[in-house]
């Protein structure tokens, strides 16, 4: 990795947190500044911001674990493995019912990635498969997703009065544009593109949400423009019951 680009704290942090984890419960704060070369001071604030994030926890011997915060992280890290093998096995009957293909994805920053597809056998096809990327506010998907977020992380994104990049005539213009089809994805339950991220193919999307109401991904359902008017009514409703399936990993 080229270090211009390296975050001295998050290095820090790494190291101290690997050092808790090898040693759960047996280091102190002394322990770790010698066994890290870093500074007490350093140190000190280190653990206060961990601990207060939930990334580590104190015993009454003043002795460092790993937190809470760690077991939803590794939980979460395994459950995306476990919902593209849960889509794999719900998608090809929603796929068979409508006739058209069904996408999982989720959310990175402002981009859409797209998981998995089950793909119908029409000859014209959207590019979605797994590892490709669209920008989120082009996309049914990316504006179900982005309805998840809070403002602050919103504003980070997207700050108000921003220019999109087009890539066609119907995407949103700007990120007020956008704010508010997002505000109605989220009201609605729902998301469509309609011709906003290809010529000629809409979408519908939903979101698959978890225990706290967190949106984790979504999934679509994907159609030529002349299927949509007939079939859009009956995609949103296989959309939300597929993704009804996959919220919490399929444990409902």
């Amino acid at each position: 990795m080229d270090k211009k680009y390296w975050v001295p704290a998050l290095g820090r942090a790494h190291s101290v947190l690997r050092e808790i984890a090898v040693n759960r419960g047996r280091l102190k704060l002394s322990d770790l500044c010698q066994r890290t070369s870093i500074s007490k001071s350093t140190m000190f604030s280190l653990l206060q911001t961990m601990e207060e994030l939930g990334w580590i926890e104190k015993d009454e011997a003043d002795s460092y674990g790993l937190g809470g915060y760690f077991g939803w992280l590794g939980s979460a890290y395994f459950q995306q493995f476990d919902l593209i093998d849960l889509f794999k096995r719900e998608a090809p009957a929603i796929m068979r019912e409508i006739g058209e293909s069904v996408q999982l994805a989720k959310l990175e920053g402002k981009d859409v990635v797209y998981l998995a597809k089950e793909t119908a056998p029409t000859p014209v096809q959207v590019i979605s498969g797994p590892g490709s990327r669209f920008p989120a506010h082009a996309t049914g998907l990316g504006k179900m997703m982005l309805s998840g977020l809070d403002e602050d992380s919103w504003t980070q994104l997207y700050p108000p009065g921003t220019a999109l990049p087009q890539l066609t005539p119907f995407t949103a213009m700007s990120s007020d544009d956008l704010k508010r089809q997002v505000m109605q994805a989220k009201e609605d339950g729902i998301a469509c593109d309609e011709q906003e991220a290809v010529m000629g193919f809409c979408c519908i999307a939903a979101p698959i949400k978890q225990p706290g109401g967190e949106i984790s991904g979504a999934v679509s359902i994907s159609m030529p423009l002349h299927e949509w008017e007939k079939k859009k009514t009956l995609a949103g409703t296989l959309a939300v019951s597929l993704a009804g399936k996959l919220a919490f990993g399929g444990r409902q």
